[in-house]
């Protein structure tokens, strides 16, 4: 079982792309962020087409999350992070794809740091700590996929000297992903691979695509059931360097 996650960065805009990849990788499920358009102008058609079914969270030209199934039912558990009913942003968006549950996430970037929208980060990052503890009690498989936006370790940002006041790689936002490994959550590609140089995300600024000044921020923490399953993690690093394609590249793992 192939699970894949990608930042799209505009599903409308880059759906070639995301119609090309699909059609290379063919992965089993795919957790989408930043469809940036509305409910009813998701491309559900074309998503059929290509051989998936889709649920969907969007909103107006930010946020937005899915998930895609190729042959395994979706039911849909919920499409807000539990905490703060205020919250509008779509961020967050869970179901029971197969038999196991899939959350897709996209944790707020949180910069300027320091600033209300770093503080917003570290409030949804507690929200999340909360709702997964919870996951966790329920006793079965679950996977938290998607854009973390936190780089957690030095091997997994290109200069970390650089990055020591961004949001991204804060102490603050680290601590808070870290806490959630302590919960029991496994990070997948860091188990698999524990001393590789893993990036997810080229800058369209500067050259970073060209340079390989990358960063990892897309994660899939598992829970213990599916740790024994983890057979492989990569990153389709090519599709960063098509044309018209998102600042991010499609991560994935595949479960036995």
């Amino acid at each position: 079982m192939k699970i894949a996650t990608y930042n799209i960065n505009g599903i409308n805009g880059r759906l070639p792309v995301l119609l090309r990849w699909l059609s290379e990788a063919k992965p089993d499920v795919v957790c989408l962020q930043e469809l940036k358009t509305p409910e009813g102008q998701f491309p559900i058609a074309a998503i059929n087409a290509a051989g998936y079914q889709a649920i969907w969270h969007g909103q107006k030209s930010w946020n937005g999350v899915a998930i895609l199934s190729r042959k395994l039912p979706i039911q849909e558990l919920g499409r807000a992070l539990p905490g703060d009913p205020a919250d509008e942003h779509s961020r967050y968006i869970e179901a029971i794809v197969g038999k196991m549950v899939i959350a897709c996430l996209y944790l707020p970037n949180g910069n300027p740091y320091p600033g209300p929208k770093f503080d917003y980060k570290l409030k949804w990052m507690k929200r999340l700590s909360a709702h997964a503890r919870k996951l966790l009690a329920h006793d079965v498989p679950v996977a938290l996929v998607g854009d973390f936006n936190v780089m957690p370790t030095e091997l997994d940002v290109y200069k970390p000297e650089k990055y020591l006041n961004n949001a991204l790689f804060r102490k603050e936002a680290r601590a808070a992903y870290a806490r959630l490994l302590k919960q029991g959550w496994v990070d997948a590609a860091r188990h698999l691979h524990p001393d590789e140089r893993i990036y997810t995300f080229w800058d369209y600024l500067y050259k970073a695509w060209e340079r390989n000044a990358g960063l990892r921020l897309d994660h899939f923490l598992v829970s213990p059931h599916l740790v024994p399953r983890l057979r492989k993690a990569g990153v389709d690093t090519a599709v960063r360097g098509w044309d018209k394609a998102s600042d991010h590249a499609p991560a994935w793992i595949i479960l036995k």
